[in-house]
């Protein structure tokens, strides 16, 4: 079993899902280093991080500014601390962002990765939990989507995604004999905040993702929230997607990560975190409503291209094999979400 005393390297921790789950890794005992380049972060989540899981757990968290880019930055992590395994958050995730700029995509997120799996091999640590994407099944010809679904990215940052998995597979394939131990999990639409209000989603820029959009409208960021899409073929014509809350998610990670200290000949494993269950832009809309108190204004817009009709996951694979499931509904995720926003209205920078 994992000892008390695992030291995991999180690349992208001070990230929207990096710091939640660096939360739990902390107060499940494990010791933490983080490395983040605050591309798309700031180091105050990592300050509040602290704050939250008080003094004591705090001496076990390290940040170190860096680039999986540079491989000077990652060598010097790597020969001053011994890492027990690493889990690997840190990429770009703009699905537009990813249309306009796909080297800025490729870069971060497929040669960044690269790196850490050089240095890793050399240092002589072959345990991580990859941060992966449902965007790695496009449009699925089934929902819901299984683990063995035939993989076709739709946009840029699902191939970066899904270019990493295979090079995942492929290295673990042809260092059979050094046995790396690597789980791909794919996350669905990661939402809601820390039940303390303390850490959340805090984008740069108009937010890529629904939910920080919403709560940027419901708190006059923005005007209003363009809704992509009205003509789909499901119950409201807005699109489908399943929605885990961001501590489900953490909580993922861990089991991930015992899993892969309990288990030899683990190979290179996909696994779906999600709740198994579709909701509407419109019904996550109306959730949101209901948490906050606020009416959120909405414009109906064409689709987007490279969106998909309905995405949602089966999880069975991780409930038997991780022994992991989701816990929250979307009235925590929006309750948590608008607990997050209604204390931090301009994000972690405050107004400027």
């Amino acid at each position: 079993m994992v000892s008390p005393v695992s030291t995991i390297l999180v690349t992208g921790g001070a990230g929207f899902i990096g710091s939640h789950t660096v939360v739990q890794l902390l107060k499940q005992g494990f010791r933490v280093s983080i490395m983040d380049n605050l591309d798309n972060s700031v180091i105050e989540a990592v300050q509040r991080v602290r704050r939250l899981v008080g003094p004591q757990l705090s001496n076990n968290l390290l940040f170190f500014h860096g680039d999986l880019r540079k491989m000077n930055d990652l060598e010097n992590i790597f020969s001053n601390s011994k890492f027990d395994a690493v889990i690997h958050f840190a990429g770009l995730k703009g699905v537009g962002e990813s249309v306009a700029k796909p080297l800025r995509y490729y870069d971060n997120n497929v040669a960044g990765t690269i790196n850490l799996f050089e240095v890793m091999g050399k240092f002589n640590c072959r345990k991580i939990v990859i941060s992966s994407s449902a965007t790695v099944y496009g449009q699925p010809q089934k929902i819901p989507c299984v683990e063995e679904c035939e993989l076709q990215a739709m946009n840029p940052y699902g191939r970066t995604k899904l270019f990493v998995e295979e090079i995942a597979r492929d290295i673990e394939k042809a260092e059979k004999e050094k046995e790396w131990r690597i789980i791909l999990l794919r996350y669905f639409n990661p939402v809601g905040a820390h039940e303390s209000g303390q850490i959340g989603e805090d984008p740069r820029g108009i937010p890529n993702n629904l939910m920080p959009y919403i709560q940027q409208v419901a708190v006059g960021r923005l005007p209003q929230l363009n809704v992509y899409g009205h003509d789909y073929p499901t119950r409201d014509g807005t699109p489908i997607r399943d929605y885990i809350h961001v501590m489900d998610l953490a909580d993922g990670h861990i089991a991930a990560l015992r899993k892969l200290f309990a288990t030899d000949n683990i190979g290179c494993t996909a696994y779906n975190l999600g709740t198994g269950r579709g909701t509407s832009v419109l019904e996550m809309v109306a959730a949101f409503e209901k948490a906050s108190g606020k009416k959120i204004s909405i414009k109906m817009c064409p689709r987007r291209p490279g969106d998909a009709t309905a995405v949602y996951a089966s999880t069975e694979k991780a409930e038997k094999e991780l022994g992991w499931k989701a816990k929250y509904g979307i009235e925590e995720m929006c309750r948590d979400q608008w607990n997050w926003t209604s204390n931090n209205p301009w994000g972690y920078q405050g107004k400027h």
